[in-house]
């Protein structure tokens, strides 16, 4: 049985520690993960979880299964249709990135990488987390959710009764792996 690969894809909307838990989860679980960042993905990283360098120490995950790929090389493999993936969550999703992938726009690897996903019919998660949302941030979500995205907003809920920020996190990591099909044990789910 081959190991489960999964993109993650990372920009600048506020919501670095569920992008920091996404990739640990799926690490945890045994999924090799391949990580692309935006500039503003970048520096979101550090000011929200003080991550300086980009490596799998700083995400506390294991060297073997965390792939980093430069946002701006459009000869990585994540940028082909030939790369044989499981999905793609970019989390958080700005609207600035969903406007450019609902537009078909390719400047970044993030965007080159979820247009790939959505052209070879992969999962794409759209981990939306911009509030409020514009009439043009609402087209832009609705194009790319006809075109075969899941949009799932950065909306934590409360019926799990959290107790810490930690708590919020999980929930909305465990929907977004869910989503990907990776299985795990976070009580996110009402029984």
């Amino acid at each position: 049985m081959s190991t489960k690969k999964i993109v993650v894809g990372v920009t600048g909307a506020s919501g670095a520690p569920y992008a920091v838990r996404v990739i640990q989860l799926l690490v945890e679980y045994g999924v090799e993960v391949h990580v692309t960042i935006s500039s503003m993905g970048r520096r979101l990283l550090f000011e929200e979880s003080n991550i300086t360098t980009l490596c799998a120490e700083h995400f506390g995950v294991n060297n073997e299964l965390f792939v980093i790929h430069n946002d701006k090389d459009f000869g990585s493999s994540i940028a082909s249709g030939s790369f044989l993936h499981d999905g793609m969550i970019i989390v958080p999703c700005s609207s600035n990135s969903v406007g450019a992938i609902a537009g078909g726009l390719t400047n970044t690897l993030v965007q080159r990488a979820a247009s790939v996903s959505l052209k070879e019919n992969r999962p794409l998660v759209i981990a939306h987390r911009e509030s409020p949302i514009s009439a043009i941030d609402v087209e832009n979500l609705g194009k790319l959710s006809r075109a075969g995205a899941i949009i799932a907003p950065l909306s934590p809920g409360f019926y799990m009764q959290p107790k810490t920020i930690d708590d919020l996190v999980d929930f909305m990591a465990g929907k977004l792996v869910d989503l990907v099909g990776v299985r795990h044990d976070l009580p996110v789910r009402w029984c």
